[in-house]
């Protein structure tokens, strides 16, 4: 169903607007709610809304789509047929689109899934019979992302020396709506490039319709390059719209060119191992390197100079020459050509430089492995070498420095001066070689003695029968013989941490004859001997322990005695008490004779008769009075 003509429509709205102004009871005009513009993205349901105002107890809503020819076809509409009821929809033509329309309860129309094809002009009309008529169109625009962009470097080389734009790269962003726009980028930074065909620069543009209805976008862009470029980095980027006037960026990847641009500098140089000098140890394994800044490689060439003539040791494309096990007759002029043919006339395409090989031959000495002199003597060695550069001397022994150069004067030759002297050559220049010699001095002479002298007790004196242990000491070459005057001394052994001296020692008692002789320590060799005595002075003997056991068994023998004589005098006649005899030979008047063969046993009458013996006596013969 068409809308009626805009003319009869115009008379028909005023003769209504007549007539209500004559009869105030009539219903109000009538007026609709749409919105003008409706966005979705692809494949989102949508919804365009109609809504009359005010109240209508009949009216008949229509939906009608504006055809890019002109045309309005009716696609559905909608019946209130009394105030407060529902109304009756009918959809009349869906025109193919799957899925169909569709109008809600509300007089709503519905897209179930939003599609490209969609985004067309939508008119709702109402009719509310004396109410009016009332029309409102909505837009509904309908957005899609792109796919993801890319872009097709071109892999040929491109000359610098071209004096136009050649082409760089095409760029696709695919499936959109609307059409996005591509922007091209160098390091990151957006190339403002016209569209207009120019020699330094430029980019066309072309928007393919795909059969869904979507929209592709394919740009080349077209550039006049640098040598500048050979590291740049270049990459496109799609910019599209999305609902509400938001929008989004898609970046395709990077990508470098391949860029041909003539030599303009050559570098040659002696690559590891080498000094900060630019010397190279002989033997080592040595590359020379050489580089020119042309793209694509150039060939290069390398050779020795010799007599102002070219050598050519090697042709390739990397300009790399190695010189394994190098000698010290390889040292000279080396030389590379960069074999460029687009390079510009001023450009210098050859270096040159000199191989300095270090080389130090083993050290000679003017004397062998061993060096023997006599004691106080003075000698003069000398430490010779061949090198390249001149070699550093330094003699040292012990790791203690002596002397630098190549003599080392001995003076004054003492024991303290054997030991083994270092000569030590190297390059100051090359820290990394360096050579040794050395020798051994012995020192001839008649021995040199030491003895430890013990100290006696803390009362300053020997006793007899103290231990002590005697130590002699002694040096000389050959090894000196230790000897003692008393047997039981040890074998002569090296003193740790003390060179050329040995040592041994002797543990005996100290006697009255030590004190009086003395013990002596030799040491001798075919050069001579020395001798020590070890002297102890007075030595005391040891009567403090002897003294107190002698009067311990005196008083003992004293007592047993006493005893004994008290147990005699108690078993004679006549009481416990003492008899006295005053003639020698006649006994007491009433006392009878004693015989040895009395009763009495011989131990007691020993006894007595050594007491008596013993005693003190009065007279000539006679005996007093005892107990």
């Amino acid at each position: 169903m068409e809308p009626p003509d805009a003319p009869a429509w115009a008379c028909g709205a005023l003769l209504l607007a007549v007539l209500l102004a004559a009869h105030p009871d009539a219903q109000a005009e009538v007026h609709l709610s749409v919105p003008p513009l409706v966005e979705v993205m692809r494949g989102e349901p949508v919804t365009l809304d109609c809504t009359p105002t005010g109240t209508h107890d009949h009216y008949v809503l229509e939906w009608f789509l504006t055809d890019r020819s002109g045309a309005r076809p009716r696609l559905a509409s909608a019946e209130m047929q009394g105030q407060g009821s529902e109304l009756q929809v009918t959809v009349h033509d869906s025109r193919g689109r799957s899925p169909p329309y569709q109008l809600d309860p509300w007089g709503r129309l519905v897209l179930a899934e939003a599609q490209v094809s969609d985004e067309r002009d939508y008119m709702c009309v109402v009719r509310a019979g004396a109410a009016g008529t009332a029309e409102a169109t909505a837009r509904l625009s309908v957005f899609a992302k792109p796919e993801a962009t890319e872009v097709s470097p071109n892999r040929g080389t491109l000359s610098v020396m071209e004096d136009s734009a050649q082409e760089i790269a095409t760029c696709h962003s695919r499936n959109g709506n609307p059409a996005p726009k591509i922007t091209w980028y160098r390091n990151g930074q957006p190339l403002a490039v016209p569209v207009e065909m120019n020699p330094e620069g430029y980019m066309t543009s072309r928007t393919v319709r795909e059969a869904s209805g979507l929209l592709s976008l394919m740009s080349t862009l077209y550039l006049r390059l640098r040598k500048a470029d050979r590291d740049a980095s270049f990459h496109c980027a799609a910019h599209y719209s999305l609902p509400e006037g938001r929008h989004g960026r898609l970046d395709s990847r990077t990508f470098q060119l391949t860029l041909h641009y003539p030599t303009e500098h050559v570098q040659f140089w002696v690559g590891s191992p080498s000094t900060p000098a630019g010397w190279v140890r002989e033997g080592d394994t040595v590359q020379l390197l050489c580089r020119g800044d042309g793209s694509p490689s150039p060939e290069y060439t390398l050779f020795r100079l010799q007599d102002k003539q070219e050598e050519v040791l090697n042709v390739n494309l990397e300009g790399n020459l190695t010189l394994e096990g190098v000698t010290r007759g390889q040292s000279g002029t080396y030389g590379c050509r960069v074999e460029d043919y687009d390079a510009a006339e001023d450009v210098q395409l050859s270096k040159t430089l000199e191989l300095r090989v270090a080389y130090l031959d083993p050290l000679e000495l003017s004397e062998g492995k061993e060096l023997s002199l006599p004691l106080n003597s003075s000698a003069t060695v000398n430490c010779s070498v061949q090198g390249l550069p001149t070699p550093a001397l330094r003699w040292t022994k012990d790791s203690v420095p002596l002397s630098d150069g190549p003599m080392l004067s001995l003076s004054s030759i003492t024991f303290d001066s054997n030991g083994t002297y270092v000569c030590e050559a190297s390059l100051p220049t090359v820290p990394v070689l360096s050579r040794t010699r050395n020798f051994t001095l012995l020192v001839q002479g008649s021995p040199e003695l030491k003895a430890l002298d013990t100290e006696p007790t803390a009362d300053g004196s020997w006793r007899e029968g103290d231990e002590v242990t005697l130590i002699c000491s002694a040096r000389g070459h050959p090894e000196p013989k230790l000897t003692w005057s008393q047997l039981g001394g040890s074998p002569a052994e090296r003193v740790p941490g003390r060179q050329g001296w040995v040592s041994s020692s002797l543990t005996l008692k100290v006697t009255s004859a030590l004190s009086r002789d003395g013990i002596s320590c030799e040491a001798s060799n075919p050069h001579g001997n020395a001798r020590h005595v070890f002297h102890f002075g007075t030595v005391s003997p040891q009567t403090s322990q002897a003294g107190v056991a002698v009067m311990a068994v005196a008083v003992s023998v004293g007592l047993l005695l006493l005893v004994v004589a008290v147990f005699y005098c108690m078993r004679r006649k006549g009481g416990p008490g003492c008899r006295c005899r005053r003639e020698k030979g006649a006994p007491p008047p009433g006392e009878p004779e004693l015989s040895h063969s009395g009763s009495e046993r011989p131990e007691q009458t020993g006894l007595l008769m050594g007491g008596a013996s013993g005693g003190a006596r009065g007279g000539s013969g006679g005996f007093r009075d005892e107990c």
